[in-house]
């Protein structure tokens, strides 16, 4: 999986929860939070903890959290200066004799100006390792010193876009950009672009931050939300750099919105015995779905997929399947245990996944499975492209857009681009189709839930693929080559039929039988006792890397 997003660093240099350093960590950083409860501490603690967690990777890309969180801080600080609807503003005025209605944006724009003219003053003679930095602040800053100078809130909010995007943009996607283009110009031109790594200031490695898409994604959606009227400013810098970075979601999600956690941390959290309980499950699932489920998968998969040249088609198929699964254990066994962590601290995280093996459809596979990603792409690029109301053709060019937007951000490859671009033409064809009344009722439920994950398997193949032409390759031998003893583990198999079995009585009239006290602490020695005997150790999660 690495090889799709580059400079991605080794699993022992994150905080993974289920290591050792993650154990001392949280047996740390609990009893001081609940000791500071009747303090004021307890939320510059968190965020503390918060930076910790996310240094203990590299130190270095800490500024660049710290750097989101103050900018967008700022950017809605001053958009609140500003008011709504615009006015007429006299420029001459504001520039010849800074006769400014507001002093705030009348300091924005001087402090703005003068140091724009530093920064770019260093991007045209300071060190060669900081120019281009310089160069792409100085023009952040010169747009910050417009937004003052106009009292727009749209250029507030377009340096927000700017900034989370340009960040983004850059450790996820230069590389891949470069390369691409440096191979149609060595057969047209003679032009060369240098590597992304030229860019780093003062040497700095060329790494792809974890969690770069989560945490500019939440942080993102602040500034959006308050531009629409939707969320209240937050006028304590703390609390939001908490909400941008808090640890248990930082690394993975689920991307949180701004009306739902910022609130959270106003006061300290109610103490409850039900959220010791129920954080301690939602751990303890998540865990096992990890060690016990997705890690079990992996060493069939990464078998078959290191060298799909090997393999016949049935243990193709099989791989696929598997990895399906794999990468729903790994995904949602990390934020089971982000909301487990998270819980037990009396903070509520929303839930992520929903069954999605369980989806009748295309549309409700993607209504059950990364849930806060896909809301957060309707609300923030399909609405406001619009959606479905100016007519058919408009609401499907939205949907493909989204979708394969959605490919490109979980990585820089060709391969995400056909898996987004493959899901984008399945919901398009599929959706009147699952709005008939002859789908709703005439089809077997089973069947369609067959169907769905048949699809979902295929498109996963481009996905976990190391490269496009592997990706290609294991098509081609799906379908043509021979069909030899696959070698797929029993328990392998059994696991995996035993959680779907679970899933299916779950969202059935027996939903309230597994939620007794005998199922649920029977199910808990069950994990435990395998956890103990049979867990397999180590691993990053899948999701790191996005």
């Amino acid at each position: 999986m690495g090889t799709h997003v580059g400079g991605y660093s080794s699993e022992n240099s994150t905080m993974l929860f289920h290591t050792w350093p993650f154990a001392i960590f949280l047996l740390i950083v609990l009893p001081v939070f609940f000791a500071l409860r009747k303090t004021r501490l307890w939320l510059p603690w968190l965020t503390v903890a918060s930076y910790f967690f996310y240094g203990w990777w590299n130190p270095y890309y800490l500024f660049l959290v710290l750097y989101s969180t103050v900018l967008d801080f700022s950017l809605v600080a001053l958009m609140d200066h500003c008011p709504h609807g615009g006015q007429k503003v006299d420029v001459r005025a504001r520039l010849t004799r800074l006769r400014f209605e507001d002093r705030v944006l009348k300091f924005a724009f001087v402090g703005a100006t003068s140091a724009a003219a530093g920064i770019l003053g260093l991007a045209l003679a300071g060190p060669k390792t900081l120019r281009p930095t310089m160069a792409a602040l100085g023009v952040l800053v010169l747009l910050m010193a417009l937004g003052a100078l106009l009292s727009s809130r749209r250029i507030w909010l377009l340096i927000s876009l700017v900034n989370n995007l340009a960040l983004l943009l850059f450790f996820k996607y230069a590389r891949f950009v470069v390369e691409n283009l440096n191979a149609v110009f060595a057969s047209h031109v003679a032009l060369k672009l240098p590597d992304p790594s030229t860019l780093m200031p003062f040497g700095f490695e060329y790494l792809l931050p974890v969690g770069i898409s989560f945490f500019t994604f939440q942080s993102l959606s602040y500034t959006i939300d308050f531009y629409l009227g939707n969320v209240q400013r937050e006028r304590n810098f703390l609390r939001f750099a908490t909400f941008v970075c808090f640890f248990p979601q930082l690394m993975a999600g689920p991307i949180e919105r701004a009306r739902h956690l910022l609130p959270q941390f106003r006061q300290f959290p109610p103490i409850r015995l039900q959220n010791f309980t129920d954080g301690a499950s939602l751990f303890l699932v998540g865990l096992f779905k990890k060690l016990a489920l997705a890690n079990y998968l992996s060493f069939y998969v990464e078998r078959m997929y290191d060298n799909p040249k090997a393999h016949g088609a049935a243990a193709l198929i099989l791989a696929t399947a598997a990895f399906g699964w794999q990468i729903f254990f790994d995904f949602s066994g990390y934020t089971d245990m982000a909301r487990g962590v998270a819980k037990l601290m009396g903070f509520h995280l929303i839930l992520n996944f929903n069954n999605p093996y369980l989806a009748t459809g295309l549309g409700d596979f993607w209504s059950r499975w990364h849930i806060s990603l896909s809301t957060w792409f309707r609300d923030y690029v399909y609405i406001p492209l619009g959606g479905n109301k100016h007519g058919t053709f408009n609401m499907y060019r939205n949907l493909f857009i989204v979708f394969l937007i959605s490919g490109i951000w979980h990585g820089a490859a060709w391969t995400f681009f056909i898996w987004g671009t493959l899901h984008a033409l399945g919901v398009m064809i599929t959706r009147e189709l699952e709005r008939s009344a002859f789908y709703r009722t005439c089809v077997p439920r089973l069947m369609k839930q067959l169907g769905v994950f048949v699809f979902v398997s295929f498109a996963w193949i481009f996905f976990r693929a190391e490269s496009l032409n592997d990706a290609l390759l294991i098509v081609q031998r799906i379908f043509t080559a021979a069909w030899h003893d696959p070698q797929i583990p029993a328990l392998m198999l059994g696991l995996v039929a035993l959680v779907w079995l679970y899933e299916f009585l779950y969202e059935s009239r027996l939903r309230n039988v597994l939620q007794t006290d005998f199922v649920r602490v029977g199910a808990a020695v069950f994990m435990v006792l395998y956890l103990c005997l049979c867990g397999s150790g180590g691993g990053t999660f899948i999701y790191f890397q996005f």
